[in-house]
């Protein structure tokens, strides 16, 4: 079972679209939507959900007013002005500054500063058409986003193991932050959508130096090529210089506004459309990566144990 991580730079460079109309060309798959803050595979594959489950976020701190003695050391010592007064004797906790750090719980001498974890996010395990998906929604607001996207990409594994599919097919965040290094650490392969947009090309920079960081391999698309021709060449340098594999070119298609207007893939609404050709072509490729990634890895690990055989002293 090998993991396929779609991601990019920045929002809106078609990754769930990409994300959708792959998994419609492989059905031997699990989906894992790992766009925690900002999901939105399940619009286009109308998850039926099987499994729902509440995931702790951060700490939330509340004062008792009856045990406060408003000796004011909570609102000295936080340093995230969460705690005020508000023209009242008894201070108030703020939740959306309280970083739930627990001090002022620890040092309140009345003990009046309790917390809890906050229950306002939650995960799901749900059917597709397309086979099992685990997805996730955080509540307004909320934390710990790495590890809820570490949590549904734990459980889309289990389950691709449990069902024998060769493949977990990641819709990973954009951008280089926690929820992103969260989504790509120990994948298999990295899939980097790019559109030939300078900020595109931008901050899929910053993402090939993530990776490169992290030791992961990648490929790359180019959506939208064609509206752009100079800036997909400079697209297609930089891939080059980073040494970057370009799997395909996707070109602009009306077909795929149609399609999501119907809730669908590309492929599934326009299966012979120019997109969904180039699609079946990019996913045959990616194919092809894994199955010399797979190639290189056995070829390492046979002269490594040729190694040990030969050295001195083997009988």
């Amino acid at each position: 079972m090998k993991e396929i991580t779609v991601v990019s730079g920045k929002g809106g460079t078609g990754k769930t679209s990409v994300t959708a109309a792959l998994a419609d060309t492989e059905r031997e798959l699990v989906l894992c939507d790992a766009d925690v803050d900002a999901p939105d595979l399940h619009l286009l594959l109308d998850p039926k959900i099987a499994e729902s489950h509440v995931f702790e976020g951060n700490w939330i701190a509340s004062i008792d007013p009856e045990q406060c003695s408003a000796c004011g050391l909570c609102m000295e010592y936080c340093r995230f002005d969460a705690i005020q007064t508000h023209g009242s004797e008894i201070p108030v906790i703020d939740p959306f500054k309280c970083e739930g750090c627990r001090l002022c719980e620890r040092i309140c001498p009345t003990k009046a500063i309790s917390s809890e974890r906050s229950k306002n996010n939650y995960w799901y395990v749900s059917g597709t058409r397309h086979g099992t998906m685990v997805h996730a929604r955080m509540g307004p607001g909320e934390e710990n986003s790495g590890k809820l996207v570490t949590r549904v990409r734990q459980k889309a594994k289990e389950l691709a193991k449990l069902e024998k599919v060769a493949f977990v097919l990641t819709d990973g965040p954009p951008g280089t932050g926690c929820p992103a290094i969260a989504a790509v650490t120990g994948t298999d392969l990295v899939l980097l959508v790019i559109e030939p947009s300078r900020s595109s090309l931008h901050d899929a920079g910053r993402v090939a130096d993530l990776l490169g960081q992290m030791n992961i391999e990648a490929v790359a698309i180019i959506n939208k090529y064609d509206l752009h021709a100079p800036l997909t060449g400079e697209i297609e340098q930089f891939l080059k210089n980073k040494a970057i594999t370009l799997v395909g070119k996707i070109p602009f298609d009306e077909q795929v506004v149609e399609a999501m207007v119907q809730a669908k893939s590309v492929t599934e609404f326009a299966p012979q459309s120019e997109a969904s050709v180039a699609l079946e072509g990019i996913w045959a490729r990616i194919e092809q990566q894994l199955a010399k990634h797979r190639a290189t890895a056995g070829e390492a690990s046979s002269n490594s144990w040729r190694s040990i055989e030969q050295r001195p002293g083997k009988e």
